[in-house]
């Protein structure tokens, strides 16, 4: 990702191991405003750079492609590279410019997981809604022992859109969004009425 990152905009990243520093977010916020690439604040690191790869690699990847290494500040849940500090063994598989497959080593260290989930607070701090939440059980869990772990999440709904020809995820999700407009939990009474409902029992 780095290195097609400085092929395509001409420049030299810092060391992956500042990414998470202010300096590089200021590298990153320098670099979207000289090209051009629209990112909507919280102007994080993770944002910035995200914005960069959609505008400049992604849109490279007709035929099936992998986009791999990702920085630790986009993967709070991918294993550290074993050999790049700062940088993730991860890969995403692309065709026809959409995230087809998604996968990476897992971090099965829960120190080193609950600094990232610390990070990911500060980012949902400001403003960035996409940023993962402590999740405390999962890390408990860790402290229990994860063996070295790989895994991988294939997007059926996308691969569906290709096979349809559909222009929108909506026209392939079977079960269509249920969620309230006004925020609440209780659903409303066209949803509930699409629920079966178990008959009554009988004394």
């Amino acid at each position: 990702m780095i290195a097609e990152l400085e092929k395509q905009l001409g420049v030299t990243f810092p060391p992956a191991s500042t990414f998470g520093s202010p300096e590089f977010q200021k590298f990153l916020d320098e670099l979207c405003l000289k090209h051009g690439v629209e990112c909507r604040h919280p102007r994080t690191s993770a944002r910035l750079l995200d914005k960069l790869v959609g505008d400049f690699i992604e849109v490279q990847c007709i035929n099936p492609s992998f986009i791999m290494d990702h920085p630790e500040i986009m993967s709070p849940l991918s294993k550290w590279h074993r050999s790049i500090p700062g940088l993730t063994e991860r890969f995403e598989l692309f065709a026809c410019q959409k995230e087809i497959v998604n996968a990476y080593t897992e971090l099965n260290d829960p120190v080193v997981q609950r600094e990232r989930f610390a990070q990911q607070t500060q980012e949902k701090a400001k403003g960035d809604d996409e940023a993962q939440p402590v999740d405390e059980n999962f890390c408990t869990a860790l402290e229990y022992g994860l063996p070295p772990t790989g895994g991988w999440g294939l997007g059926i709904d996308r691969l569906t859109m290709f096979l349809t020809d559909s222009a929108n995820i909506k026209e392939v999700l079977f079960f269509p969004a249920m969620k309230p407009d006004d925020g609440s939990s209780k659903p409303d009474s066209a949803a509930a009425a699409a629920v079966p409902q178990p008959p009554p029992c009988k004394d």
